[in-house]
This record gives structure tokens, C-alpha cells and sequence, in this order.
């Protein structure tokens, strides 16, 4: 059986090595690069506190009950996201303590026929601030974290959906402050 010479099926042993050596100094160089980014495995929560306790949010707003969802929100969060455990005010090594500044309300939209609103926009603002109980030192100061949800009566949503869609949201952001500053 004759085979023609432009059908090889193997290749020049030579050339095969060269470009795996090139591949191979391309890869050890992005490697070496790549060590020196400032990329780390730490934890992104501070390693020496273990516990926090997060105290009942004040609140100055007509409406209640907004601040009972808040320290809730906040409680479940810290849970799920945080190497922290809660504890009582007692045995915690740092505490949490805020205040909600304002709820307030407001059409988007109308409907034609009626002119009742359509859509509607709602915006919680809180304080907080994130203490270290054995040392005194104030970790987190933030006078004014603001969030702004939307929902649309006709298709069934409530002002209680966007009180609860705004309080997980603002709880989120909370916990997410609690990571360690780069």
C-alpha cells in the first residue's frame, strides 16, 4: 500500500517539542504575573471578631414596624453571609445599632382612566454604625445608606412588598460593609 506524501499522519517529533515549549514559557509567565496581582484566599471578613450583636433599630418614622424588619433583615443576613455569629449584647464582641431616617413614597406613573398611581417608587434611609465592644473602636460609621425599590399596584405588589424588598436590599449593603477594607 502506497500512501501519498502530503498525507502524513504524524508529525516531526522536533517541531511538536518547540511548541510545547513555547507554550509552556507563555504559561509560566502569565503564572508569574499573576502572583504579584494582590489576589488573596483570606476570608473577607476580619478574622479576629467571631460574634456580633445587632441592636433594636430606632426609628423617628410615623410609620411602624419598619425598624422590628430592619433588625430582623439585618440578623438573617449576618447569618447567611458572615463568618459572625449573633450573640446576645453580653457575650458579643462588637455591636451593631442603628436608626431609620425615612420612609417616603412617591408615583412614577398614573393611570389614564382613573389617575390613580400605577407605579410606585419607595425610599428607606437608615444609620448605622458597627462598634468593637472590647476595644471601643468604632468599625463602621455610615450617617446615611439610602435604597430605592419600585412596585406596581395594578399587578398586585404593596407598599408591604416594597417595605420588605427595601429592608433585605438595605441589609444586604449593610453586611457587605462589614467585609474588611482593602
Amino acid at each position: 500500500m502506497t500512501t501519498h506524501p502530503d498525507t502524513t499522519t504524524s508529525e516531526h517529533p522536533k517541531r511538536r517539542y518547540r511548541f510545547t515549549g513555547r507554550w509552556f514559557v507563555i504559561g509560566v509567565t502569565l503564572a508569574s504575573m499573576a502572583g504579584g496581582c494582590g489576589y488573596s484566599n483570606d476570608s473577607l471578613y476580619r478574622k479576629n471578631i467571631r460574634s456580633v450583636y445587632v441592636e433594636m433599630f430606632e426609628s423617628k418614622e410615623f410609620r411602624r414596624g419598619i425598624e422590628f424588619q430592619m433588625t430582623e433583615a439585618l440578623r438573617k443576613q449576618i447569618d447567611r453571609q458572615t463568618a459572625y455569629k449573633n450573640a446576645p449584647r453580653e457575650k458579643a464582641d462588637t455591636i451593631l445599632s442603628g436608626e431609620i431616617l425615612e420612609w417616603r413614597e412617591s408615583s412614577l406613573g398614573h393611570d389614564f382612566t382613573f389617575a390613580l398611581p400605577r407605579q410606585t417608587a419607595a425610599t428607606l434611609a437608615i444609620r448605622y454604625r458597627w462598634q468593637d465592644m472590647r476595644t471601643g473602636k468604632l468599625l463602621v460609621d455610615q450617617p446615611r445608606l439610602i435604597t430605592t425599590v419600585e412596585y406596581v399596584r395594578p399587578a398586585g405588589e404593596t407598599v408591604y412588598n416594597a417595605r420588605d424588598d427595601a429592608v433585605n436590599k438595605l441589609a444586604r449593603k449593610v453586611v457587605n460593609g462589614m467585609e474588611t477594607p482593602w
